[in-house]
Formats: structure tokens, C-alpha cells, sequence
């Protein structure tokens, strides 16, 4: 980038700042999503839901099971590092 480039384009510096800071927080999300560990904290979570009674039968089956199929599907073939 040139100087005269570089001039032009300082007032834009906080808006590239501000969606290079929300293309990391979203790609942070992605990963803590599909993680293992949050997605058994889901199933956790989802549990103590439905002894509150705040889920059905049929509602917590449906998470749990859906929540479990990610968990299995992560173990068979975990995310590998830099690769989208």
C-alpha cells in the first residue's frame, strides 16, 4: 500500500478494525458451537431444563438426541485446525 493509498484510506481504519474484530468473534462462535465441550454443556443444560419442566418429553428427546448425533459426529471426524 502506498502513502497516498495509505492517506486516503486512514478515516476507513476503524470500520476494517471493526469487521476484522467481528469476522474473529464470529469465527470464535463457529468453533465454541461446534465444539465438544459446549455441545455436552448444551446437553447438560438441556437436561436440568427438562427437570425444571421447562422442556416436554419429546422436546428434550429432540435435543438430546440431535445434540448427541454432533457429539458422535465430531468424534468420527473432528474439525482440523485452519481448514473452513
Amino acid at each position: 500500500m502506498g502513502l497516498l493509498t495509505g492517506l486516503l484510506t486512514l478515516p476507513l481504519a476503524p470500520v476494517r478494525g471493526t469487521v476484522w474484530i467481528a469476522e474473529q468473534l464470529a469465527a470464535q462462535a463457529e468453533r465454541e458451537m461446534l465444539s465438544d465441550r459446549a455441545l455436552r454443556r448444551q446437553l447438560v443444560e438441556a437436561e436440568r431444563a427438562f427437570d425444571a419442566g421447562e422442556l416436554t418429553l419429546e422436546e428434550y428427546e429432540a435435543i438430546e438426541d440431535g445434540l448427541l448425533e454432533r457429539i458422535e459426529q465430531l468424534e468420527s471426524d473432528p474439525p482440523q485446525e485452519g481448514v473452513h
